[in-house]
Formats: C-alpha cells, sequence, structure tokens
C-alpha cells in the first residue's frame, strides 16, 4: 500500500540502485539475497541467469508489486516505498514475452500505452517501433479490428505493437521481459531495430535467455539462486571463463550442432 505521506514520482532521469535487497513470496524462502546494482540514467543493464533465479523478481519488485524484506530500491534518490505506487509505474515502460492485445482497433492497442496520446503521437510511435509497415498493410491500417488476444496477428505483429506501445508511453526506465524469445531470427531483426530506437536515451533493464541479445549491454548481471555471482560487459565476463562464459558458449555451441 502507498504509504499515508507517500509523494508522487515526477521527470525521473532513471537512476536505479539496489542496495542489499533481500526478498522472498513466503516467509522463510527467501528468492533474493542481499542484491546490490547501480544503474545509471541512460545505461543498459542485462539480467541474465537460469530459470529461476530471480530475474523477474527484480522486476516485480522495481514495479512494486511486492515490498521487499529488507535493504532498499531508491529511483533518482527516492526510495520506492515513499512515493506512490501509480506514479512510479507510470516511468516504467514493459514489453513482455506474451502482450495482451484488446479487441478493439490497432490505434487504441498502441494508445493504451499512455490513454492520452493523440493519434499522431500513436502513429509516430509505431514508427519508432518499426511496426507501421506492417500496419498499414492490414485491411484498415490504423483501424484494423484486432480480435481477442490479437488471435489475428503474428506473434511478431503482436510484439511490434507492444514495443509501439511502450514508445507511446515514452518512459525514463524500460523493462524489455524475454522481449524477443519466442521470435523468428527475421523477425527478431525487425523487432530489435524497433527497441534499438526505443532504447536510446533510456534506463533499460533486458531480461534474456538468448544471450545473443544482450552482448551491447553496458553491463551484465549473472544471477544464480537469487544471488549476484558475476557482472560486467560481454568481453570481461567471457575473459573471465565462469559462468557467463559457460551460458554463452553453449548456447552458441547447440547453434552450431542445429
Amino acid at each position: 500500500q502507498d504509504a499515508p505521506d507517500a509523494l508522487p514520482l515526477d521527470d525521473i532521469r532513471g537512476d536505479v540502485v539496489f542496495d542489499d535487497v533481500c526478498f522472498g513470496y513466503d516467509e522463510g524462502v527467501p528468492v533474493l539475497r542481499n542484491v546490490s546494482f547501480h544503474a545509471r540514467p541512460g545505461e543498459t543493464v542485462a539480467l541474465v541467469g537460469p530459470t529461476g533465479a530471480g530475474k523477474t523478481t527484480m522486476v516485480n519488485l522495481l514495479s512494486r508489486f511486492y515490498d521487499i524484506d529488507s535493504g532498499s530500491i531508491c529511483v533518482d534518490g527516492h526510495d520506492i516505498r515513499a512515493v506512490q505506487k501509480d506514479s512510479l509505474r507510470r516511468q516504467l515502460g514493459v514489453v513482455l514475452q506474451d502482450n495482451f492485445l484488446f479487441a478493439d482497433s490497432v490505434m487504441e492497442n498502441i494508445r493504451y500505452g499512455r490513454l492520452d496520446a493523440t493519434d499522431q503521437e500513436c502513429i509516430t510511435a509505431a514508427h519508432q517501433a518499426n511496426a507501421h509497415s506492417f500496419i498499414k498493410r492490414l485491411p484498415e491500417g490504423f483501424e484494423t479490428e484486432i480480435t481477442a488476444d490479437g488471435a489475428n496477428l503474428s506473434q511478431g505483429q503482436r510484439q511490434l505493437l507492444a514495443i509501439a506501445r511502450a514508445a507511446a508511453a515514452d518512459p525514463p526506465v524500460l523493462v524489455l521481459d524475454e522481449a524477443t524469445s519466442s521470435i523468428d531470427t527475421r523477425t527478431e531483426r525487425l523487432i530489435e531495430k524497433g527497441l534499438d530506437a526505443l532504447m536510446a536515451d533510456r534506463t533499460v533493464f533486458v531480461i534474456a535467455h538468448r544471450l545473443s541479445t544482450v552482448r551491447n549491454a553496458d553491463a551484465i548481471i549473472v544471477i544464480e539462486n537469487g544471488e549476484i555471482i558475476e557482472r560486467g560487459s560481454h568481453e570481461d565476463l567471457l575473459a573471465q571463463k565462469g559462468r557467463y562464459y559457460r551460458l554463452y558458449t553453449g548456447q552458441y555451441l547447440s547453434l552450431i550442432h542445429i
């Protein structure tokens, strides 16, 4: 719940600090242990590790879907427990692996990112997300009605609309949670172009199993059993020949053998 004296959080730069964060969904069962890192404004931070390591939990805590057990999470120097949840969440844009689309027009699905966005702002967001070309090929363009949960669109088209929705929101902090994991390689290139434009000048958290998508991150954080076990650039972590090296080379060799 919001604290009685919670203040609004507006016009942030995107400076995010996790300081000795511990958390568990159930008492006595820790999911994150003593997690500390600093994401500076405009940096891209990749969170990698096996399923269940705690990557998505970190994003859930940043969004304040749960309160931490100990430590602190600060955005631009403000402890997120001292700010209004709604104002915090308006500063965050999220693109997931599976995104929910409404039975409404393409335009209105993009506008969901920011409800007061004009038609022109939605069209601009579609251009930025690299979605405009496929939208114009739809029977009614931006006024094409989407069936329940986007069943009349391909997985790649649904993902491009989700990126356009995030572009319309224009958030200072962006979270990409497995945003390209279920996309074929050709479509992934289109989506990555849209993501590159969206990521510019924002603080970005990238959660990915496909490690080819995190190579250009400013910092890579390797999480295992709820703890940070390695951190550094792609080149630094490969040189260490530790957990990241084994994850990365294992994926590369598996691709060669397909």
